[in-house]
């Protein structure tokens, strides 16, 4: 197997021949990894039908799982949806570039393969300056998932990346973390009120300042309908190790994870822990590997280092991993949502 070149970037500052040589392989067809403000994402022509079948072959992603087209600004939104609604260009004026995806009509030019069959595409404009040069230099929308196998951990560095997919893709530019962290927000502007298919970057709270009412998608979405927005099924976004999420006060959780924590660890479990900084002395002498992910009154630092701890508790071989919730408002929205997938479901609410 051919291994995956590698190529460092100036994040703030990308070498043009550097990306011109990443464009290269894209206008061949090839798939390049690339960061984003949210995670890595690997990018292939988004109108070219073959090159983006090559992502879900790379993936092993299925095709019922839609992908987000990559534009380098608002003005190429008549290129991939067929009517622009008012309301897009005011949204893509408050948070383009940014981590904002908006679900709109697809236009005839975007291939099915992109949109899995569906009538709708998903469009955003990254707010990286490796992302943005990239999609410029090759001179068309990138069709961009997560850079990882389909239902893992989502990449916020590139060794993930080479983790998952080494030898399986052409290129990675390798442009540091990540620095949101999470997958963007998906937006649909096609129901009768704006409703968010996936949490992510961009909170429910500024998008209700910007258009006011917005609702949440019923969830999860069966495989047996149409999705509309990846990251939407009750799996996703996995560490190897089953995962439970403990919800409630911080007060009430930390005890019973505790408990659990030391029941499982006296039956020959290998424990992983998910936790705040601040956490930490509440499992003093409990045999477990820990992870921190900053303090949990810095949601943004929670959100940056979230794939990378779980990471690294799939690394350490962990059989369970026990996390706690860090609440619904802002970014805690998106990161209850990814804890709750990577659960599958399994959360338990402490009173």
């Amino acid at each position: 197997m051919k291994s995956t070149i590698v190529l460092p970037v100036d994040p703030a500052t990308p070498d043009p021949a550097l990306i011109q040589e990443a464009a290269l392989i894209l206008r061949r067809g090839g798939l390049v990894a690339f960061p984003t403000e949210t995670v890595y994402g690997l990018g292939a022509n988004a109108l070219d039908g073959e090159a983006v079948q090559g992502i879900f072959v790379a993936k092993g992603r299925p095709a019922y799982d839609p992908l987000i087209v990559h534009l380098a600004d608002c003005e190429a939104l008549p290129q991939v949806v067929a009517d622009v609604p008012s309301v897009a260009y005011t949204l893509a004026a408050r948070f383009w570039p940014g981590p904002l995806t908006l679900v709109l009509p697809r236009s005839q030019h975007v291939p099915l393969v992109v949109t899995a069959g569906g009538p709708t595409v998903a469009v955003r404009v990254p707010a990286h300056p490796v992302a943005l040069a990239l999609i410029r230099a090759a001179g068309f929308p990138l069709a961009a998932p997560s850079a990882n196998r389909f239902g893992h951990l989502s990449p916020t560095q590139a060794i993930h990346v080479l983790d998952d997919l080494d030898g399986c893709i052409d290129m990675v530019l390798d442009g540091g973390p990540a620095p949101v962290g999470v997958e963007s927000t998906v937006l649909s502007l096609v129901m009768p009120v704006p409703t968010i298919l996936r949490p992510g970057g961009i909170s429910r709270e500024a998008l209700e300042a910007a258009l006011g009412a917005v609702q949440m998608a019923a969830q999860p979405f069966s495989i047996a309908e149409t999705l509309t927005s990846p990251g939407t099924l009750m799996k996703h976004y996995a560490p190897r190790a089953r995962l439970t999420l403990y919800r409630g006060s911080r007060d009430a959780v930390l005890p019973v994870m505790r408990e659990v924590a030391l029941y499982s660890a006296e039956r020959g479990q290998r424990v992983g822990l998910l936790l705040a900084e601040e956490d930490l002395p509440a499992f003093s002498g409990v045999p477990a590997t820990v992870q921190t992910v900053g303090t949990g009154g810095a949601l943004e630092e929670v959100a940056r280092q979230l794939f990378a701890a779980l990471r690294a508790l799939d690394h350490a071989d962990v059989t369970a991993i026990l996390a706690r919730d860090f609440g619904a408002a802002g970014l805690g929205l998106a990161i209850r949502d990814r804890l709750t997938r990577a659960a599958a479901g399994n959360v338990v609410d402490v009173e």
